[in-house]
């Protein structure tokens, strides 16, 4: 099933960048129930694949699906639901946003360190807020941080402020 989804999600992915709407509408309603099952599945990849399949197939109904990815305990799980967050989030800030709170927790506790950039990179996406705009300036600083990790934190922290424009 993981492999046709995948199969699916990468046609969707297709059919959105082609802008073929109705197409995409139809997939998006053959597959909705495998996302589903796929993202509880007890094998990891398996919910990988399912979570990563949301921002392929544009699935911006199931924000909520992401939010349970964002808390997986796999680091792969979580790192495809940040994948996905970040596809959905370039329409517009309302997905980075509704979950600002697990992705400040992720950038500040996760202890894997891809998945804390691409929290950094989802976060890019959001309305510029004080609290993550400190969060990233605090990270871009600490000597401890990975330096990949804090020159991303860095980048956002300043383009989250061009965008908030002067105060």
């Amino acid at each position: 099933m993981a492999k046709a989804l995948a199969a699916a999600a990468a046609e969707a992915e297709a059919l959105a960048e082609q802008g073929s709407e109705r197409e995409l509408a139809e997939l998006r309603s053959r597959w909705a129930d495998e996302i589903e099952g796929e993202a509880r599945s007890s094998d990891y990849r398996r919910r990988a694949v399912a979570y990563r399949a949301v921002g392929q197939f544009r699935f911006r109904q199931k924000l909520e699906l992401l939010r349970r990815g964002l808390e997986d305990e796999s680091p792969a799980c979580r790192g495809s639901a940040l994948v996905s967050l970040e596809r959905l989030s370039r329409q517009g800030p309302s997905p980075v946003n509704d979950v600002r709170p697990l992705l400040h927790r992720i950038l500040s506790t996760d202890d894997n360190q891809v998945v804390r950039r691409l929290a950094v990179l989802c976060l890019k996406n959001g309305s510029p807020q004080r609290d993550t705009i400190v969060i990233l300036e605090s990270l871009a600083q600490d000597d401890q941080a990975d330096r990949e990790l804090a020159g991303a934190a860095a980048r956002t922290a300043a383009a989250l402020k061009k965008k908030a424009g002067p105060r």
